[in-house]
């Protein structure tokens, strides 16, 4: 499975019982796939990762799963703030954002999606904690970005996806709007993982986790405009969540640490 091994001295030990919970999928952005994993080593840096992956398919792994890699930096899923504890990271060589967001080529993907099969195989991670950086992050982080293929990912039994429901006109929330719908949009991001507090107004936070949710489960538009076709996506993800589904969370959560 791994092509290479290149350690990276820029991890510690996890602050969590029972290992990884999370799965996190990042671009590199950055102009060349060696010039991530020289980054990801340099002890200067203070970033890392557990793999990286190449555009011709090629994996790197440069921290032992068993450790905390640094990848995710600070962000919350589900009320707990230590993500590098909780997750494996997967960095997928991509320019990203800067770089005009090209498409993954097939090669890459492939073997992004041999890799996270992998690793679901041996450790206890539900499709709907495969997660974008940016859904962690939403402030700060908008990788893997719109154009990585998440439907694909979830036809090869890996992450959580429901097929967006159309754009269409009517109502919708942003920006500066505040009241009962507001915070009700609030709770619904919150349900699902992202750091919203139900605070009734749509502030920066809100607008925030709108655009990374949309930027993996609706990214035909990213606009941080709760639309109905956003509304109705995220609803229909809630619905097709196991009951138990916060219970790793929340066992979790009593003993992380930020």
């Amino acid at each position: 499975m791994v092509d290479e091994i290149r350690p990276s001295p820029n991890f510690n030990a996890r602050r969590c019982l029972g290992g990884a919970s999370l799965l996190i999928l990042h671009y590199t952005g950055m102009g060349s796939g060696e010039g991530a994993v020289r980054w990801l080593q340099d002890p200067t840096s203070e970033v890392s990762c557990h793999y990286v992956v190449h555009e011709d398919g090629r994996i790197v792994q440069m921290v032992r799963e068993a450790d905390r890699a640094w990848h995710a930096g600070q962000g919350s899923w589900q009320g707990v703030s230590d993500v590098n504890s909780l997750s494996l990271g997967i960095e997928i060589v991509n320019p990203g954002h800067a770089g005009g967001c090209p498409d993954y080529p097939d090669r890459q993907i492939e073997a992004v999606m041999r890799l996270c099969a992998d690793i679901l195989s041996r450790h206890p991670i539900l499709p709907e904690r495969v997660l974008a950086h940016s859904d962690v992050a939403p402030a700060r982080k908008q990788d893997p970005g719109e154009r990585f293929p998440w439907e694909r990912l979830h036809h090869a039994g890996i992450g959580h996806y429901v097929r967006p429901a159309a754009i269409c006109g009517g109502a919708s929330l942003c920006e500066r709007d505040a009241g009962d719908e507001v915070a009700a949009w609030q709770r619904r991001l919150a349900a699902y993982g992202y750091e919203v507090a139900p605070t009734g107004r749509f502030d920066a936070p809100t607008v925030h986790a709108t655009a990374a949710f949309q930027r993996h489960f609706r990214p035909a538009r990213v606009d941080g405009i709760a639309d109905a076709s956003t509304v109705r996506t995220l609803d229909a993800l809630i619905a097709a969540l196991p009951s138990s589904t916060a219970s790793p969370m929340a066992s979790a959560r009593a003993v992380t640490t930020a």
